[in-house]
């Protein structure tokens, strides 16, 4: 099948959503990466770590975090997020579609920020409009405001933050998956076209303002706020 969210298909359901989602991605490590070739990224809940064979070229260490369950991970996790790697680590920790599965937002980010060194940053998407997808769980969905005061109230700093797939586009993709589920085979690649060509479409009758109030998928760039409540680690 191949890395299918590294190139999705355009035959894919989701061509859409990952295309827009790996181009911000390595947009914003390009753009705010610290140390350049001699970072240390996390990639804290790295799944099957899609993006690896294009980011790892340009940081200096990889390291791929995960639960128990996922043999491809350097480093094991349980499901309170906690990790046994030492404070200060990582120069970026990527966090890509992972928040809305873990058992505890707050606990996941309290760990990530104090994994960051000081000057560390931390590129992390999830999910406004989406529908249920368990990998092995599926917990949350955020407003661009709750999203937004979610990570604040863990001691970051936002730096950029940008919504992706407007509320049109979103209201389609739903329609999408629900009429997709009902079909296989042949007809479903053929409805992921035309859907995803009208989605493509329906994408520009918002602004970029308007996607980032209503989205289906938010991206942002977070830094370790001075003297947050919470402290630096030691």
């Amino acid at each position: 099948m191949g890395n299918y969210r590294l190139n999705p298909s355009l035959f894919s359901t989701r061509y859409l959503h990952l295309r827009e989602l790996k181009k911000h991605t390595l947009r914003l490590l390009d753009r705010y990466n610290p140390r350049g070739r001699d970072s240390v990224l996390l990639d804290f809940g790295c799944g099957d770590m899609p993006y690896r064979e294009v980011i790892e070229p340009r940081v200096g260490r990889y390291v791929g975090v995960d639960l128990k369950m996922n043999p491809k991970a350097e480093h094991h996790i349980d499901f309170d997020s906690k990790t046994t790697l030492p404070g200060n680590y990582a120069d970026i920790v990527l966090s890509n579609q992972v928040l809305e599965h873990v058992d505890s937002p707050q606990g996941y980010l309290r760990e990530a920020r104090r994994l960051l060194k000081p000057d560390g940053i931390m590129v992390l998407s999830t999910h406004g409009y989406w529908f249920y997808h368990p990998t092995p769980n599926d917990y949350w969905r955020w407003t661009s405001a709750g999203l937004k005061k979610t990570v604040e109230a863990e001691g970051f700093e936002l730096l950029e933050f940008t919504g992706v797939m407007g509320l049109i586009a979103s209201g389609l993709q739903l329609f999408q998956d629900g009429v997709a589920n009902k079909l296989s085979g042949v007809l479903k690649s053929g409805w992921a076209l035309l859907m995803q060509t009208l989605i493509r479409l329906a994408d520009k009758m918002n602004s970029q303002a308007q996607k980032d109030r209503d989205a289906s998928l938010y991206i942002m760039v977070l830094r370790k706020r001075k003297n947050a409540e919470n402290g630096d680690p030691a």
